[in-house]
């Protein structure tokens, strides 16, 4: 066998090799950027979570001021 057509294989199989691992990484990357997008939908956002904190604590304050008029008659 001459070392022109072993040079062939070599380089043959590593293209092949790096070009399955470059596919790999691509569609990894697209997979991680696709779920990054999606992340809002899924996850509260903090000024999300501190407006429905400050309506929560306002609904409280109406039923404590409620029950302590109760109280005082």
């Amino acid at each position: 066998m001459d070392y022109q057509v072993l040079f062939n294989i070599t380089v043959g199989l590593s293209g092949v090799l790096g070009g399955w691992m470059l596919n790999n990484i691509t569609r990894s990357i697209n997979t991680l950027d696709r779920d990054v997008r999606e992340m809002p939908k899924v996850y509260l956002t903090k000024e999300d979570y501190h407006r429905d904190i400050d309506e929560i604590k306002d609904i409280c304050k109406q039923i404590f001021a409620k029950l302590d008029n109760k109280a005082d008659k």
